[in-house]
């Protein structure tokens, strides 16, 4: 994220589940990150290029998630360059989605 032009402020906190129905992910579309920006949560190894373009387009959405920890999502290359397909997805109320953007 820093490579990107973010200054991502580091919080470490005791119960990562509560954040995440605090800020309305339900558990399904969660991981191991969860961030705030401009109004948006982010949950997971995004991309920072969907992060940009979700401030861009500002659409009426809660945020973004990646659920899982998919290889070959920022921070999580793999050593033999190996990635799977995965999706950045828009979360919207009441835990719907839609796909943002399609990773392979």
């Amino acid at each position: 994220m820093r490579r990107a032009g973010f200054a991502p402020k580091v919080v470490v906190v005791d119960d990562l589940p509560r954040e995440w129905r605090r800020w309305g992910v339900p558990d399904t579309l969660s991981s191991c990150h969860i961030g705030l920006i401009e109004g948006y949560v982010t949950v997971g190894h995004i991309p920072p290029a969907d992060i940009q373009r979700l401030l861009r387009e500002q659409p009426s959405a809660l945020g973004l998630t990646v659920p899982g920890m998919p290889f070959g999502s920022p921070g999580m290359e793999r050593p033999d360059g190996r990635r799977e397909a995965y999706e950045t997805l828009l979360l919207l109320p009441n835990g719907r989605t839609r796909v943002f953007s399609r990773h392979s």
